[in-house]
């Protein structure tokens, strides 16, 4: 039985998107669910077990276009919860990589998620009611080196979530940023990452992170490190100088230091 309440989610074709739009869709929310691939409309299909409505839809959110397409698809309902979780990542040296495809990860990453929550944080500002929750990282709380582009992507959201958050403090629309640590999704092998430690290594169940980012949503925290390794990785990137960090990842990211 649906609450009559929609729920927002970007990159919810898979990994931890498609996990919590699950669980929204287990709390009764309609859904609307977007990706810039085809198999979001296979994601949809799943989804419609649990009994509310879903619409899928295709769109690239690097564009503006895709993003006003996606919020026309809303038909003027009121959005109750935004998941701001579409993201893409980029491995190997940045002087190596193509400027279209550095430019479409800041424009995925940064412009068009920057664009969507301005336009859903206005509209539940009018109705002084929503919850956001942003996919941010704990990659953005360490210089990524071999994935440079990525990681300061990850930081600009981590600290625009709080920030954000602030300018909202006077209404009753929540911000939080989920920090997730390496997750079991497709991620790794669309980054071309799966050369690296970090790609090859033991990873987060996206199920997990996905419920400890809607929990922490629902009661109104402002962030979320999902996992005590990452965590402890958290508490180390306060503490320890960025040169250090900058090294700790050329370990886990440099191409070829998957272990044999």
């Amino acid at each position: 039985m649906g609450n009559g309440k929609l729920a927002i989610v970007t990159g919810a074709s898979t990994g931890i998107g498609f996990e919590i739009a699950h669980i929204a869709a287990q709390e009764g929310y309609d859904l609307l669910v977007v990706a810039d691939e085809p198999l979001i409309n296979n994601a949809a299909d799943d989804l419609k077990a649990h009994g509310t409505n879903v619409i899928s839809i295709e769109a690239d959110l690097a564009t503006f276009e895709g993003n006003d397409q996606l919020l026309a698809a809303a038909n003027g309902r009121p959005i109750d919860l935004l998941i701001a979780n579409a993201g893409r990542g980029l491995g190997r040296a940045f002087i190596d990589q193509d400027v279209a495809v550095w430019r479409r990860v800041i424009d995925t990453n940064v412009t068009g998620t920057t664009y969507l929550l301005q336009k859903v944080a206005q509209q539940m500002v009018g109705r002084n009611e929503g919850r956001i929750l942003i996919t941010g990282s704990i990659a953005g709380l360490m210089p990524g080196s071999f994935q440079a582009v990525y990681n300061g992507t990850k930081a600009y959201l981590d600290s625009f979530s709080y920030a954000l958050r602030e300018e909202l403090r006077d209404t009753n629309i929540t911000v939080t940023v989920l920090m997730p640590g390496a997750t079991e999704t497709e991620f790794f092998d669309r980054a071309d990452l799966l050369d690296t430690k970090v790609g090859t290594q033991e990873k987060d169940d996206p199920a997990k992170v996905a419920r400890d980012g809607w929990d922490a949503m629902m009661s109104g925290a402002g962030h979320v490190v999902s996992g005590w390794k990452n965590k402890l990785q958290a508490a180390m990137s306060h503490v320890m100088p960025d040169s250090v960090l900058a090294k700790m990842h050329s370990n886990m990211a440099e191409p070829g230091t998957a272990k044999e």
